[in-house]
């Protein structure tokens, strides 16, 4: 199947596609649970600061730079929807965190953040990755449905590019939630169900970005900006400090570079 091929196909399914990729991959990160029971302190700094530097690249490269380019070929003001969707996604991951009830790796229970209840300390992990999966399914969803308005190789390969990337950092960051799992003292089966279960979101999210700039395509340079808001606060919030955790955060340093330019060659070179 060629690029041509590619472009017949409706962007909402390409979007459950390409997030079912990455759900795959969490899955496939998440599988290492049944061969480490523990995971280097360096190494898993290293994967968390790898996810923080694609996620940073990827929230410029495939969506505030296409948000801008979009509105000024429009004859908009090019940093309006920029600012304001920026803006606005990290808004929207603000009050997720305010409400949705999750419990970071390594703290204890009663340390859990969103609305009190008394739902299980598993239940409350996942729920703390799965809050970073939201904003990729949604990257990947809003750069599918690009293509309902602009139907180019040039924009599918870009979307490729980012469902690569998020793939790409998906794969230490399923095993990043089963693992430690597994040190609390889930069973093997159960700590990899779990991990995999934090990227189920993803085609979730995927499959209603698609669907809104879909049918709302006046909203897309926002909706762009929007996914490039949530990630970032992702990282600010979550991924990079506890990347910093220990005595070892040169190692998440040099995977925020890392990830950074493996994320900017895909985008650039694909895109």
């Amino acid at each position: 199947m060629n690029y041509e091929d590619i472009l017949k196909i409706n962007p909402v399914l390409l979007a459950f596609l390409g997030t079912l990729f990455t759900w795959g991959v969490t899955a496939l990160g998440a599988s290492l649970v049944f061969f480490f029971k523990n995971i280097n302190r360096r190494f898993f700094n290293l994967m968390l600061g790898f996810a923080a530097g694609v996620m940073i690249a990827a929230s410029f490269w495939s969506l505030l730079a296409p948000s801008i380019e979009m509105t000024e070929e429009r004859g908009g003001i090019g940093w309006i929807p920029a600012v304001v969707g920026f803006l606005a996604g990290g808004a929207f991951l603000f009050v997720l965190d305010k409400i949705l009830p999750h419990l970071h790796l390594g703290e204890k229970t009663e340390n859990a953040e969103g609305i009190k209840t008394s739902w299980h300390r598993s239940v409350l992990l996942v729920l703390a990755i799965t809050l970073h999966n939201i904003p990729e399914g949604l990257a990947i969803g809003v750069a599918f449905g690009v293509l309902a308005q602009d139907p180019s190789i040039g924009v599918l390969t870009s979307a490729i590019a980012l469902t690569i990337g998020i793939g790409i950092q998906n794969f230490p960051e399923g095993a990043a939630v089963s693992v430690p799992l597994r040190r609390e003292g889930f069973s093997r089966w159960k700590a990899f169900k779990y991990g995999q279960l934090s990227g189920m979101v993803e085609p979730v999210a995927g499959v209603l970005g698609a669907l809104l700039v879909l049918y709302a395509t006046p909203i897309l340079p926002y909706a762009l900006a929007f996914a490039a808001g949530a990630m970032i606060f992702v990282v600010v919030e979550e991924l990079i400090p506890e990347s910093q955790n220990g005595n070892e955060t040169d190692y998440s340093s040099v995977g925020v570079m890392i990830g950074f330019a493996i994320m900017m060659f895909l985008d650039v070179s694909l895109g």
